[in-house]
């Protein structure tokens, strides 16, 4: 066996625990996401139920404009974010094999 090719393969061994995410950040990471993405959509359905309440004239047209603005805001969050993770797919694509 080679030399070069012993080190490589011991190389390889040494860094596959970090190639492995540790599973309470994986579980956490997924419990983040799972409640943020619920809180987006409670405040999407927020702002729809007061746009109906609005037209009916059930809510003030304070109440309206200040749902709006929060599902305007949170979708220009979701926005930003899903950009970001586009950029980073495609920095992973150019990167040489």
């Amino acid at each position: 066996m080679d030399v070069r090719s012993l080190f490589a393969a011991q190389k390889y061994a040494a860094s596959l625990p970090a190639m492995d995410p540790a599973p309470e950040a994986a579980n956490a990471l997924r419990q983040n996401f799972a409640q943020l993405a619920a809180e987006f959509t409670e405040t999407l359905q927020v702002a729809e139920q007061t746009a109906t309440a609005s037209m009916t004239g059930d809510a003030d047209p304070h109440a309206l404009v200040e749902a709006l603005a929060q599902s305007e805001l949170a979708v220009e969050t979701v926005v930003a974010v899903r950009n970001k993770v586009v950029e980073a797919y495609q920095e992973i694509l150019r990167m040489p094999v």
